[in-house]
């Protein structure tokens, strides 16, 4: 769950992206630029599932997700497996409340490589970071050096003012899809959503870089 999780963190924060494309790129990946040019935060409900193929399983999950320019997000699922990720600025948390445990690393490019979420922090180039391929309704991207295991991410188009409504992650062995649903945007999210502070009782766990 917690690889899934990051997995996950790391498609979200393509959601935001900080670049700009080059140009000649087509029509549907210039309106998704387009809609985002205005947005300083995001909020909404997700369904996620996760297909791992050797076990032949699919596991579902639901939450919210806040994210908010320029480096903080909260990825909060529901339920039995109630847990929630959060991003401050340099720093990532990933809280299980039901194991009363809680694992912190520090968030920066060298401990991310080149996977997507440089996209947030201006530091790569989209077009630069993948191969697109698809249609005004599906968009495929495929890194064009190694992250993370990712061997794919596919982007579900909308007709609606926000241009994404699914995504798929694909690393080769096991498919994380999520549905997104109830987006708002430019809420006036406070900062204080990203607080890291823990219950007390909650074993820390340090992550190395």
């Amino acid at each position: 769950m917690k690889k899934n999780v990051l997995m996950v963190l790391t498609l979200l924060l393509t959601l935001i992206p900080s670049v700009s494309f080059a140009a000649g790129t087509d029509d549907a990946v210039a309106r998704i630029q387009k809609a985002y040019e205005g947005i300083k935060d995001m909020k909404g409900t997700f369904v996620q599932k996760n297909v791992i193929r050797d076990l032949n399983k699919t596991d579902t999950y639901t939450g919210e997700f806040f994210v908010k320019r320029p480096l903080r997000m909260k990825w909060a699922y529901k339920g039995k497996a109630s847990q929630d990720l959060l991003i401050n600025n340099d720093t990532v948390l990933i809280y299980k409340k039901g194991d009363n445990q809680a694992y912190r690393s520090k968030f920066n490019k060298e401990t991310y490589g080149q996977s997507p979420v440089v996209l947030l922090t201006g530091m790569g180039n989209i077009k630069e970071e993948f191969t697109i391929t698809g249609s005004e309704k599906i968009l495929t991207l495929k890194p064009k050096k190694s992250m993370a295991g990712i061997v794919s991410i596919t982007l579900h188009l909308s007709d609606t003012d926000f241009p994404i409504r699914a995504f798929t992650i694909r690393d080769g062995r096991n498919t994380v899809e999520i549905e997104l649903k109830e987006i708002k945007i430019n809420t006036g999210i406070k900062d204080s959503l990203f607080d890291l502070n823990l219950p007390k009782g909650v074993n820390v766990y340090e992550q190395p870089s």
